[in-house]
């Protein structure tokens, strides 16, 4: 394999390439995003490596969350920490049902850029690019928006920047009501809809779990607040090379290259091409890095994107995301999950339950099913302890906010005008999400 260098990609066929009309402008920013400070560090990096190699052993669990597309204007102190917050609260469902520890991975702090299906969009016959997220343009349907422009990479670094530096400061300082479930919002359990069985059971499992974190703080003499002041890291599709590539960088005493925008970027369904840009960036960074594995895929492929990307099976290095759709995770994964185990590569197993499971309305709104999300985590866990591996994490698109974009978990198709905020891709809300989280748990305490 040739020489790596964190311009090497620049050689190959990119996918989802950002359509900038000015290449000086572009290497400008490029060389600024070079000289500011890294978002990460690499001991962070080599920390979340470690943990996922336990988790590709079954010593952990990866929960992954976040927004579809970050926006710039999100970059508040509420929108922030209600993030963080509804993820915090999940984490401790799942591991009250893992009965293990779980890694707290965000879907934000970089997610600013997003693929798209069509490089251009239509409207009353005017054709303009699409919207890339805001690292690329911006929403607003006029040309001036939809341009590429290079100072998107330095805002986003910069609200990355302020978004890091919001969540370390919370993670230290912890929720003052993380360790009260009486006080979160759990009015999902009084729906009308809900089977009193399963109802007695939600009210049983959060009984418990105000019990354990209870006895967590009589044992410890101090707060839970303490015992449970969480490791949080972050993670965002790397889609933008440029953004990428201008933070990749050699570190004292360790050896190799680290991307440090994040602590865990990942290669999406469409640009996970063997002889892409994509894979031939990835393949050179020290980072764990997750891959997004659709339905179409050839297990073989798979096998040989594991080779590429840690071609000493090192432990920790990958995860591959599933997203193949409840319907299908019965036929596609199975073949998937041998071919990797008879190549004897390790990796961790993550369900996306979000990106197989969109539906497009009569009304022209995007929805997901809070019942077919479930079923294909379901159905994943099935099929891994029939084959005798292990799923290791569930990768979500979330958001801590009342909004009203996915059918299912108390909310019907008329509800959806309601709040129906997402500019790309439809989220769970709250409730929702902790929702979800109490099912997921209830089916790993089953196993």
């Amino acid at each position: 394999m040739h020489e790596w260098s964190p311009e090497s990609w620049r050689g190959k066929p990119i996918q989802q390439d950002a359509p900038y009309d000015d290449v000086s402008e572009v290497e400008a920013a490029v060389r600024r995003l070079r000289e500011l400070p890294p978002l990460v560090t690499s001991w962070e990096v080599e920390r979340v490596k470690r943990l996922v190699a336990e988790a590709q052993e079954g010593k952990r669990f990866l929960l992954q969350g976040g927004d579809c597309a970050e926006t710039l204007a999100d970059c508040r102190s509420p929108v922030i920490a209600d993030k963080l917050k509804i993820l915090l609260q999940m984490s401790l469902v799942l591991i009250h049902g893992a009965r293990k520890p779980v890694i707290r991975m965000g879907r934000f702090a970089g997610q600013y850029a997003k693929p798209r299906s069509k490089p251009t969009e239509e409207k009353d016959g005017v054709v303009l690019p699409s919207y890339f997220g805001d690292l690329v343009n911006r929403a607003e349907f006029t040309p001036a928006a939809r341009r590429a422009d290079p100072t998107a990479l330095l805002a986003g670094y910069t609200h990355a920047a302020m978004t890091l530096n919001f969540i370390r400061s919370l993670s230290a300082a912890g929720f003052a009501d993380l360790h009260h479930p009486e006080y979160w919002d759990l009015t999902f359990i009084s729906r009308e809809d809900l089977p009193p069985a399963l109802r007695a059971e939600y009210e049983g499992m959060i009984d418990r779990l105000s019990a354990a974190l209870r006895f967590m703080e009589a044992l410890g003499e101090q707060t839970v607040d303490e015992l449970t002041r969480v490791e949080f890291f972050t993670s965002h599709e790397g889609l933008n090379l440029f953004y990428e590539s201008a933070q990749t960088r050699r570190v004292p005493r360790r050896p190799g290259w680290y991307d440090l925008t994040t602590h865990m970027p990942w290669i999406g369904e469409r640009t996970r091409a063997l002889g892409g840009a994509h894979v031939e960036f990835f393949r050179g960074i020290a980072n764990v890095v997750g891959v997004k594995v659709g339905p179409s895929v050839d297990p073989a492929e798979i096998v040989e994107l594991c080779r590429t990307l840690s071609p000493s099976d090192e432990p920790g290095k990958l995860v591959l995301i599933t997203r193949l759709g409840a319907g299908q995770v019965e036929a596609k994964l199975p073949p998937l999950v041998e071919a990797v185990k008879r190549a004897g590569r390790r990796v961790l197993w993550v369900t996306d339950p979000m990106h197989g499971n969109g539906q497009t309305l009569a009304s022209g709104l995007k929805t997901r099913s809070f019942d077919d999300i479930l079923l294909e985590i379901e159905r994943s866990f099935d099929v891994h302890e029939a084959s005798g591996t292990y799923l290791g994490g569930v990768h979500f698109e979330l958001t801590g906010e009342d909004v009203t974009e996915c059918i299912g978990g108390g909310l019907t198709e008329a509800d959806l005008d309601k709040n129906y905020a997402s500019l790309c891709d439809p989220r769970l809300n709250y409730t929702q999400a902790l929702e979800m989280a109490f099912r997921v748990a209830r089916r790993m305490v089953r196993k």
